[in-house]
């Protein structure tokens, strides 16, 4: 099974390469890997009150500023040689965490707005996208890879922002059909990609019992 993504690798290199720069300016502010961790939650939180108060827009403006955040913290961790596995701990824990009060402050602002529907395709695509992040730690917790699938979180980012933005611009603080697509687009992604990840675990299993 392929490990491709909406993104492929290639373009992801590319695009850690071009964000370089712009970690070690961050760094030479000050700013360690892991306080630029933080930073990235707290913003993605700020997002998330803002959806929560429908101001859809800027909750997906900033909340692309805060997932920006998980691109820079890698990236100046290997320019200024401070890799850790707790850096890293810490990245993975904050990053789901961001996520999530993202689409919790999705669900109220549909809510406030009385639109249950999106509320609920919030919270599905909240728990997909969950299973997609679980599927992977606990493969590699068991001597398993288990980075695959179409919609990783970068490609996850990028299609709840556009629905954001997309849904501010035509519906001021009404729900509109854009965020409501790009829900449905996320629970049906997030969901092929979880399969993709059991299959490709069950199958490195197969050909374990195979080479015994």
């Amino acid at each position: 099974m392929g490990d491709r993504s909406l993104v492929s690798t290639a373009t992801r290199d590319r695009l850690r390469l071009t964000a370089q720069p712009l970690a070690v300016a961050v760094g030479r502010l000050g700013l360690t890997p892991n306080s630029l961790t933080l930073l990235g939650f707290l913003i993605s939180a700020f997002a998330a009150l803002l959806a929560g108060l429908g101001l859809w827009f800027l909750a997906g403006v900033v909340g692309l500023i805060g997932a920006a955040c998980d691109m820079l913290d890698g990236g100046l961790a290997r320019a200024t040689g401070r890799t850790s596995r707790l850096g890293a701990f810490y990245d993975s824990t904050f990053d789901r965490w961001g996520e999530a009060v993202v689409y919790a402050g999705i669900a109220a602002g549909a809510l406030l707005v009385r639109e249950p529907v999106t509320g609920m395709l919030a919270a599905v695509a909240m728990s997909s996208a969950f299973m997609v992040s679980y599927t992977r730690a606990k493969a590699e917790s068991l001597g398993f890879r288990g980075e695959v699938g179409i919609a990783p979180r970068p490609e996850r980012v990028g299609i709840l922002t556009a629905g954001l933005v997309l849904s501010g611009l035509t519906g001021g603080p009404l729900v509109t059909p854009w965020l409501q697509l790009s829900l449905g687009i996320l629970v049906v992604l997030t969901t092929i990609t979880t399969i993709q990840r059991i299959l490709y675990v069950r199958q490195q299993a197969a050909e374990a019992e195979v080479d015994r």
